[in-house]
């Protein structure tokens, strides 16, 4: 039988943008583009399968961070128009910059945790 892997270790390094494995290396070799092994431990990190599950995650978390602020500032101070989208548009884009590869990072790094699309060890059953 394997040992379990730590799951919130492993969000928080993968939130961190680090291996899910050591918490050392680097998982992404860009912005987004993730490495095929990690350069302090060698874990195979290429067959993570995060598809389109961070933006969708950030989508969702930056629309309700935004909508009560957005509704706030318009009640409260009543801007113009294309000030108030003009600044929650800059808002938008630098929290969906944030927080993409951070979602992505912990998502790959809950896969590494349960062992999910080839992430088990040598002799261990995928779990797909």
């Amino acid at each position: 039988m394997t040992e379990d892997r730590n799951i919130w270790r492993a969000i928080l390094r993968g939130w961190r943008r680090r291996c899910p494995a050591c918490g050392a290396g680097p998982v992404f070799a860009g912005y987004l583009k993730t490495r095929d092994t990690c350069p302090a431990c060698g874990e195979e990190i290429f067959h993570h399968r995060a598809d389109d599950g961070p933006a969708y995650l950030t989508i969702l978390i930056v629309g309700h961070v935004m909508a009560p602020f957005l509704l706030v500032a318009f009640k409260v101070m009543r801007p113009d128009p294309v000030v108030l989208a003009s600044v929650f548009s800059v808002g938008v884009v630098a929290l969906s910059l944030f927080l993409l590869p951070r979602l992505k990072g912990a998502l790959i790094g809950i896969q590494w945790a349960k062992r999910m699309h080839g992430f088990a060890g040598p002799g261990e059953a995928l779990t797909e």
